[in-house]
């Protein structure tokens, strides 16, 4: 390790070892903490598989408890998880240019014969194949964690934020989208706590954009039942809470104005029969949509973060060179 690469080393490896020492405490944590979930559902028999969805056929006081005692652990987990991009684009992206413009020390950088483009890339370099790496080691650790006790019952589910926001590729993706937008920050404001704060809003912002419109991303899927037969469970599905009655022409009502209260109807089975109804349908996004999501916004935060890195790129170019 010399030259452009030995000195972004030596200006970060404080970041990355401390960051390091943050994830082996986690990981051995995490070993501990599954080994002793596992060994629970081991011990008190419980069939994880009967368990799934919130309609699950599994009654035992020890589930109960085993979600009662873990899940709390792997949502502080999950959260932890979920705020990487936003420590990473705060504490990592914000500094890597903005202090040294701030301070004037790039000028002593560029006077040994380096260009701001070697310059520039050594230290994104480095610093994004450390974020890519810890990303994925913390979003596997949570997957690895949750996977036993999954979708069950009342406890976390592929769609909560606790999960979906901390594990899986987009985890990652944000991961880098929090450096590039830090970087961008820092060199465009030229102050590290002003670069900050930008960043922080931005992170924070566009993560909550993206949980709050998760689902017009896709349609979602009908569950149809013919006759009077019960809606199917909703199973580890994320129910849109859109359901009702379809007519002998196959169109979809909505249950509340279908039968609306009011109407004297008692109950129903009846309704359906008054009003000529041959079905019902629930529309839900099932559990194999986990992957489209996740591939959708992976693909969102890797084309912000790499227009903001070609920014980066164009702005050191215009201004330092």
């Amino acid at each position: 390790m010399n030259g452009t690469l030995w000195l972004a080393w030596r200006q970060q490896r404080a970041l990355i070892v401390t960051g390091a020492a943050v994830l082996l405490a986690v990981t051995v944590w995490v070993v501990v903490q599954r080994a002793d979930m596992t060994g629970f559902i081991s011990s008190h028999h419980i069939d994880a598989a009967t368990c799934k969805g919130w309609d699950g056929k599994c009654e035992s006081e020890a589930s109960r408890k085993l979600l009662d005692d873990y899940t709390g652990l792997i949502r502080a987990l999950g959260t932890f998880s979920a705020a990487v991009p936003v420590l990473i684009g705060v504490f990592w992206g914000a500094p890597l240019l903005g202090r040294e413009l701030e301070s004037g020390t790039w000028k002593l950088a560029l006077t040994q014969g380096v260009g701001a483009g070697r310059w520039f890339a050594s230290r994104f370099a480095l610093a994004a194949v450390c974020t890519v790496l810890g990303s994925a080691l913390l979003a596997a650790l949570v997957a690895w964690w949750w996977s036993p006790v999954s979708n069950m019952l009342n406890g976390l589910y592929w769609h909560d934020g606790y999960i979906f926001n901390a594990t899986g590729p987009a985890a990652v993706a944000c991961a880098l989208f929090g450096l590039a937008a830090g970087t961008a920050a820092g060199l465009l404001i030229r102050r590290t706590l002003p670069a900050m704060a930008t960043v922080l809003a931005v992170v924070a912002g566009l993560r909550f954009l993206l949980n709050t419109f998760r689902s017009d991303w896709i349609a979602p899927t009908a569950r149809i039942s013919q006759g009077d037969a019960p809606r199917p469970d909703v199973g580890s599905a994320w129910s849109t809470g859109e359901f009702g009655f379809i007519d002998a022409a196959g169109r979809k009502h909505a249950i509340a104005d279908a039968c609306p209260w009011g109407e004297g109807l008692p109950d129903l089975k009846t309704c359906m029969a008054q009003k000529g109804f041959t079905g019902r349908y629930h529309k839900v996004y099932p559990s194999s949509d986990f992957w489209t999501f996740q591939w959708i916004e992976t693909a969102v935060f890797l084309g912000l973060a790499a227009a903001l890195t070609v920014l980066v790129c164009y702005v050191l170019r215009r201004r330092l060179l």
